[in-house]
């Protein structure tokens, strides 16, 4: 499996793709070890593709000028782990739903959604930070509540950066 860095705004993302699509994505300083191996060349060609997309369509979501992604995912999970992400995809960019909504949609209950949503391999792209708390507030995020409120706040703003930027040095500037 090929993998890349991305450098986002808030530190490097590393991105690892299949033959068939993007199969995760790691926050910094969560990715395991990774094998410096070189794929097969069919294979090699065709992830660095993978790869090269998905770090053009971050750029452009975190420059406000994205709001779906259009890549090829090859995530394995339960078939209901697929049912979510696909129903964390319909979640209209700048909008949020909570656990208990998706729960009703999917006849689930929220606690297994929210199995679910952390379970996502490939957030940002999978919008699993787009999912709150049924009282509107933040709940857990593999990226760090911090990154889900900046990531929010981009979307909320139509995708000024400006408003993500605030969003984590008001988190910054708690922690000082």
């Amino acid at each position: 499996m090929s993998h890349t860095t991305f450098q986002s705004p808030f530190g490097a993302l590393t991105l690892m793709a299949g033959a068939e699509g993007l199969r995760r994505l790691y926050f910094p300083g969560t990715a395991p070890a990774l094998d410096p191996a070189e794929p097969t060349a069919p294979e090699a060609v065709a992830t660095e593709a993978v790869l090269a997309g998905a770090c053009a369509q971050l750029e452009e979501y975190f420059a406000g000028h994205r709001r779906t992604f259009e890549l090829p995912i090859e995530c394995s999970g339960t078939a209901f782990q697929r049912s979510v992400w696909r129903a964390l995809q319909e979640i209209p960019y700048g909008a949020t739903t909570t656990y208990g909504t998706l729960g009703r949609q999917l006849g689930a209950q929220p606690r297994a959604i929210g199995a679910a949503v952390g379970s996502t391999p490939v957030p940002i792209v999978i919008p699993c930070h787009r999912v709150i708390g049924a009282d509107g507030s933040l709940t857990g995020y593999g990226g760090g509540l911090e990154r889900k409120r900046a990531l929010l706040a981009l979307e909320a703003s139509g995708g000024e950066r400006g408003a993500f930027d605030a969003a984590l040095r008001e988190r910054q500037l708690t922690l000082i």
